[in-house]
């Protein structure tokens, strides 16, 4: 089964993250996952829990702070296959459109 999560690891600091959450995304290439990065975490789709926690835990050993923030929200089906693609299928079926608004 596919095990779905959100996951967000960023370095608790004042200036920009984005070198430190680039190390972060660039951790889970080391693993069986496919993951997509947005602006508030990265999507993260692996067959078996054991592979998400340790791409998970990798990205978090990644960035380079005195303190990091990471928070792992974990969706795991475990009475069927779907991919995180399928759940956004799901909801544009339900609206009847796309389910974004991009201002527009």
């Amino acid at each position: 089964m596919t095990v779905i999560a959100l996951l967000s690891v960023a370095p608790v600091i004042e200036d920009s993250m984005s070198g430190e959450v680039a190390k972060a995304v660039e951790a889970l290439s080391e693993f069986d996952v496919t993951y997509e990065t947005n602006p508030m975490g990265t999507v993260i789709e692996a067959d078996d829990s054991s592979e998400l926690f340790a791409a998970a835990q990798a990205a978090h050993e990644a960035v380079d702070a005195d303190r990091v923030s990471t928070v792992l929200k974990i969706d795991d089906t475990r009475t069927k296959d779907r991919s995180a693609s399928d759940k956004v299928d799901a909801v544009e079926a339900k609206l009847g459109r796309p389910p974004t608004n991009k201002g527009e």
